[in-house]
């Protein structure tokens, strides 16, 4: 099929190229070992495109596929991404509301979802987004089988269950975006406090994200130094109360960004490429995503939850799960996330 650019149709010939270029005359075929990456984005609201223009950024992929239900909107979004040309590393940028723009995609990631409704249940919002999720999932699956699956839309654990459910995907090929950022918010709390780079604090954030999610005050380090035990070795009183306040102000941070200026984005964006790197690049890096979490951590076997867990990353997706010193009480907060989770997945029928 013939390439058909943008000044093509207004015009200009194809066989302009000539005049540019003077072919090679022995050319071997590119080497098979050599491959594109493609990621595709599902919704193209703040967090979709946030996350889009992050990946392009960082320069993650070589393709780049936009889907959302407003097309005009969608074009418009491909467009002004088109337009960066120049400034951005050379990826190519598709856009439609037919998800067969995603096929062979490496990494789906999925930011669409419906928003609660004043006075409506959480089932009820659950229940709207798996209809939703029906119409993204089994297409995404059908186009993409090979694809890693990542779900950014909340509530991100039950929904990662639902995508699990729905794609028929091994569980290691479907995380949820989880904890990830809010770890991050945990990480730069800390650092700020003691003045130094957020990449030099280890803090963790595990569980269902949100409200019930646990601080992992145990396994917290600074510089290879652990925060607790430091603390007990040179005597400085703290209590748990004031963990508990930090580990507040960390879930209530996110609520803090939404009041001032009506939703999340940036954050959320570099959070998703974060993951997108880890996975595609085969870093083997630990992240707390949310994961098939049946097993671990005192998680009955019969409990097909997906909730965030410290996990080694890379193109299999979840490689393993680390094994961090929980303690008693932060045992019993994770298993009581599971619970709850467990009982809201039983009443979706799927």
């Amino acid at each position: 099929m013939k390439k058909v650019s943008s000044l093509s149709k207004l015009g200009l010939g194809e066989d302009i190229s000539r005049a540019f270029f003077r072919p090679l005359q022995q050319v071997a075929p590119p080497s098979p070992s050599k491959r594109r990456t493609k990621i595709s984005v599902v919704g193209a609201g703040n967090v979709g495109m946030a996350i889009a223009q992050t990946i392009l950024t960082q320069d993650l992929a070589d393709v780049l596929a936009l889907v959302d239900a407003k097309p005009d909107m969608l074009r418009g979004e491909m467009l002004d991404l088109q337009h960066a040309a120049a400034f951005l590393p050379r990826t190519k940028i598709l856009a439609s509301t037919d998800y067969a723009v995603t096929a062979g995609s490496d990494l789906c990631i999925i930011t669409a979802g419906a928003r609660q409704i004043a006075g409506e249940s959480r089932l009820a919002l659950l229940q709207r987004n798996l209809a939703i999720f029906r119409d993204i999932v089994v297409p995404l699956a059908r186009h993409s089988p090979d694809a890693l699956l990542l779900v950014v839309s909340n509530p991100v654990d039950v929904l990662t269950y639902i995508a699990w459910k729905l794609s028929g995907f091994p569980p290691n090929r479907v995380i949820g975006s989880g904890t990830n950022l809010d770890s991050s918010r945990f990480r730069f709390l800390l650092a700020d406090h003691l003045e130094v780079n957020a990449q030099d604090v280890q803090a963790y954030m595990v569980g269902e994200h949100g409200d019930s999610s646990v601080a992992l005050w145990s396994s917290i380090s600074v510089g290879g130094v652990p925060v607790l035990s430091s603390l007990d070795k040179h005597q400085i009183a703290y209590e748990e109360e004031v963990l508990e306040r930090i580990r507040k102000a960390v879930v209530e941070s996110a609520y803090e960004v939404i009041r001032l200026k009506g939703y999340t984005s940036w954050a959320i964006g570099y959070s998703v490429a974060n993951l997108a790197r880890s996975l595609l690049r085969d870093q083997h890096r630990i992240h707390p995503v949310s994961l098939l979490a049946k097993g671990f951590y005192g998680i009955p076997d019969d409990r097909e939850v997906f909730l965030s867990l410290p996990a080694r990353l890379g193109r299999g997706g979840v490689l393993s799960v680390a094994n961090v010193h929980l303690t008693e009480e932060e045992s019993n907060r994770l298993r009581r996330s599971a619970d709850t989770l467990w009982e809201m997945q039983q009443q979706l029928g799927i």
